[in-house]
């Protein structure tokens, strides 16, 4: 499997991370190609390097970015994405007091489904804190999306890299898992705000 990470982040590197354990060609796309650069040479692994802008070349798309983001990718990206799995990994916050935002289109993933029609959009790794993913724990990951073969293709790259994917349904349900990932931030101070902690079913 060969996947694009749009974003050079913390999210960036855990994914990449897990991407990289499980054999995956990761290219990293930054706001300038030195930053891209930086944090590729500091994984294992085939890793590419490049700029936000550049033509896309991954089966996967991992959007790493804001939610705030998500207006210049798309303007960028938006015909690009089509026929391909691409994975919206956002939470609808304010990034500076973290409160939740309301999305017209009932969620972040469907509002990326409804500006780019043709991708494959699934919602995955929203609930999982970079922290966390790079430590290399056995998380639970999320995904909701009514592509069954994006699914698969998250399947196997969060499985790869010794996570378990546990199937949310279809992309309606991303609202549900957005409430649960700012769920999940907001119980951080009273855990110490150290943000390593993980969601996981317990059967």
């Amino acid at each position: 499997m060969d996947i694009t990470i749009i974003g050079t982040g913390n999210m960036a590197r855990g994914i990449a991370t897990r991407a990289l354990a499980g054999g995956t060609t990761v290219t990293l796309l930054g706001t300038a190609t030195e930053k891209a650069r930086a944090l590729a040479d500091e994984l294992p692994g085939e890793v590419r390097a490049g700029r936000v802008g550049d033509p896309l070349t991954g089966d996967v798309v991992v959007l790493a970015v804001w939610y705030q983001a998500l207006d210049d990718v798309l303007g960028r990206y938006a015909d690009q994405l089509a026929g391909r799995t691409v994975v919206d990994i956002t939470n609808p916050v304010d990034p500076g007091t973290y409160a939740p935002l309301t999305v017209a289109a009932g969620s972040a993933a469907q509002e990326i489904a409804a500006r780019a029609p043709g991708a494959r959009v699934v919602k995955a790794f929203n609930t999982t804190f970079a922290g966390a993913l790079a430590d290399g724990r056995p998380l639970d990951v999320f995904v909701a999306s009514d592509h069954e073969e994006a699914k698969d293709a998250v399947r196997r790259l969060a499985e790869g890299g010794g996570l378990r994917v546990l199937d949310a349904g279809p992309l309606a349900h991303a609202r549900q898992l957005e409430g649960a990932g700012y769920l999940h931030m907001a119980v951080q101070p009273g855990l110490g705000g150290t943000y390593a902690t993980a969601l996981a079913v317990v059967a």
